[in-house]
Formats: C-alpha cells, structure tokens, sequence
C-alpha cells in the first residue's frame, strides 16, 4: 500500500521572494511607468485605438511584458478593473501589484492579492455626451465620476497615500491641457464646490517634447478620517 511505502506526499514549487522597499521606491515604479509610455505609443505591433478601455488594455499588456523582462521589475505584475480596496463595489482602472513575491513598504505587507498602486486612466478631452463632463479629469457634475474626485472622495485608494492617473492626450497637446486643467480648478474653487482649493492645481515636473509626454503632480486633502494622497500624472500625446 503507498500508505506503507512513504508515509508523506510530496509537493512541487518554490517560496516567494519577500521584497524589502522604501516608501520612495513607489517613486521609482512611477518613473518606470512614464518611461515606457512612448514605447508603447509608438509600437508598431500596436493596432491604433481610441477607446480609454482599448487603450488601457493594450498598455497593461505592454508594461506587464516589460516587467517580466526586466531586472529588477520582474516581481511585479499590471492588472485592470481591479476591484478597490477600500470599497469593493469600485474598480481601478490599472494597478500594480506583487507577482510571486511578498513586498514590504513602510511596515505594510503586499501580496498578489494587495496592489501597490491605484491609477486612473482618463482621455483628454473627454468624449461629447450628454452624461459626460468636460472636466472629467478633475470632476463630474454627474455623480463621482471624475479622475482626481475619486481619490479626493475615497471612492478610490481610501487605504493608500500615492496613486497615480494617466492621461492619453487626444488633441492638442501638454501644455494645453495644464492650461485647461489650471482653469478648471480656478472655476470649481468658484463655484464653489466643497473640498476643492487652489491647492488642487497640478504642476508641471517634466515635460519632453520629444517625446511628447509629461508627469506632473497634485497633493489633495481627503474628507475626514483619510490621510493626503499624492497624484502623479502621466500624460502621452497620442
């Protein structure tokens, strides 16, 4: 009988790596990100999309190539319509989370059940629509439906003090859409509509025309009881 001739039943596999980071490194993972924008953009394997959900598909797909073949980022995995962890009725858009590792950051433990960071993809402009906002990017007079409003509200990334939005420009181009968007702010704050401030307005941190793409950042005070959260923006002229 096999019961008399083992005693035990083996197993196949291996222990995942346990990563050790620094808060900053989330930085370092933001930077990778940018990096590959115009890469993707300008694949020739890449069918041209309009869609924000076509789109962001294609670019998981690109940056999870990416890590898998890079050193370094090869413990990392990109994954979309994420359900949120603070409120499981909401998905994110993009996220990046461990992949067969266990990642420490500031004392929290993240598995491939945990993301590492939310993002948020927007078009600019948004499309016409009569259920659609202009400023979606910002805000929606259509419920919480606006990339930077999510985060402020908690509707997204209530338990995290970083994300990160990505913004496929379009028409026009960056300087532009700063322009646009440092207007936008000045109108709410206006109006005004409550939690919003000057604080809100985005600076510009780098921009390539070369490339033509920028990262800018936005700092935003969240209702009671949720910490600050930083934004960085990525924006990739189409």
């Amino acid at each position: 009988m096999l019961a008399d001739e083992g005693g035990h039943s083996g197993f196949s596999g291996s222990l995942k790596r346990t990563v050790h980071q620094p808060g900053e490194w989330l930085s370092s993972l933001i930077g990778f990100i940018a990096g590959a924008l115009p890469g993707w953009r300008d694949d020739p394997e890449r069918s041209s999309e309009f869609g924000e959900d076509l789109l962001t598909a294609q670019l998981c797909g690109h940056l999870n190539s990416l890590t898998r073949h890079s050193k370094g980022w090869d413990f990392l995995q990109f994954k979309r319509e994420e359900p949120d962890d603070g409120d499981r009725r909401r998905d994110i858009d993009l996220v990046a989370a461990p992949s067969d590792a266990v990642i420490w950051i500031e004392g929290i433990k993240y598995t491939e059940y945990q993301y590492l960071l939310p993002i948020e993809c927007k078009r600019l402009p948004t499309p016409r629509s009569a259920k659609r906002d202009e400023r979606e990017y910002l805000i929606s007079r259509h419920g919480v439906n606006g990339g930077v409003q999510r985060f402020k509200t908690g509707h997204h990334g209530s338990n995290h003090r970083r994300a990160a939005m990505i913004g496929y420009i379009q028409d026009q181009d960056v300087t532009h859409w700063q322009s646009q968007l440092e207007g936008w702010v000045d109108g709410i704050v206006g109006e005004p509509v409550s939690g919003w401030s000057m604080a809100d307005k985005l600076a510009l941190i780098t921009h390539d025309k070369a490339q033509r793409s920028a990262s800018l950042q936005s700092n935003h005070a969240r209702r009671a009881g949720l910490d600050p959260i930083r934004i960085d923006h990525l924006w990739i002229e189409m």
